[in-house]
This record gives C-alpha cells, structure tokens and sequence, in this order.
C-alpha cells in the first residue's frame, strides 16, 4: 500500500515581496536595481516548507526600475540583458530540503538564454496566518558574475559596472487552497 503525498501550491504576495539587486558603478557607489514584476511558485509537501518539491520564479526584464529611466533603457538594451529576445529571468529549483532556519539552496537561473547552476542562501523567516490566509516567509541571497551570464558591456578600456552582482529577495507565499 502506498501512501499518498497531497502537493500544496504557494504563489508570491506581491503587496509583500521585493527582489533587488546591487552593483557597484565606477567602484565608487552601490546602484539598487528592483524587477516590479516577478513571480515565485512554491510546491511542497507540508505547511512547514521542509520539503520543497518545485520552486520557480520569473521576473519581467521590462520591469527592471534603478530609479533612472536612461539606465532603465540601457540595461533592458542588447547591451545588457536584451528584453526584446530575452523578456524573463528564470529561475528554478526541483528539490529544496529544510533541516535549520539557514539553508542553501541550488538551482538553475537562466539570464539571456544563458543557464547556470547557483547556490542560494536561503532563511526561512517563519509561517503567519494573515485575513484568513496561510504565509510563508523567506529571505533569499546570492552573489553572481555578470559575465557568467554574457553581460559583459563596459565603456572602452573602462570598469563603469562591476562583474559582482549582489542578489536579494525578500518572499512571502501565500498557500493556494
């Protein structure tokens, strides 16, 4: 006799989810950079996210805003990440096991076509019931080379955009019943 596993969907609460980026310009100054629009997808086999089975997540390349419509343009260009080919930065992750509040988590992220296994520092913030709604909560970090993923643009002879990108999302899931 088997025993069956019921699968529960959590999807983002956007009114409470971020996911910023930082990179040093000239070496001088940290830019924050924000994708408005992006979407996380959970699926697990328990309230407490122990076992995670699927995690996805898709951010809208359109929706990048560093608080300057010129830089906005440029980095949405062929320059940079190319939003006319390339709309979406990926993410996906199929087996996410929670053994302390601090974990990592590996998983593919796909920027411009390009496909790398990354590591991610994930914190496990705790589970909340909030108007009859079931939330989750995580904090999530990484740091990733630019170059790794084809974003290689720089003013001749110049450093203008370092190669270290800082990753951080802040996540609340909503369960789906």
């Amino acid at each position: 006799m088997s025993v069956s596993t019921k699968t529960i969907l959590w999807k983002t609460d956007t009114a409470h989810s971020e996911l910023i980026f930082k990179v040093k310009h000239l070496g001088l100054t940290t830019i924050t950079g924000h994708f408005r629009h992006f979407a996380v997808e959970a699926e697990t086999e328990d309230d407490n996210f122990t076992h995670i089975t699927d995690i996805r997540l898709a951010a809208s390349i359109l929706s990048i805003d560093t608080n300057s419509t010129l830089r906005d343009d440029h980095l949405r260009s062929p320059d940079f990440f190319d939003a006319e080919n390339y709309p979406k930065l990926m993410f996906s992750a199929s087996k996410f096991d929670r053994h302390e509040a601090k974990t990592t988590l590996e998983g593919e992220l796909t920027i411009r076509g390009v496909t790398r296994l990354i590591p991610l520092t994930v914190t496990f913030e705790g589970i909340a019931t909030d108007r009859g709604q079931t939330k989750a909560g995580f904090t999530i970090e990484t740091v990733i080379s630019r170059h790794d993923f084809g974003l290689t643009w720089n003013n001749a002879g110049e450093i203008t955009v370092d190669d270290d990108i800082r990753i951080r999302a802040s996540v609340q899931l909503v369960r789906q019943d």
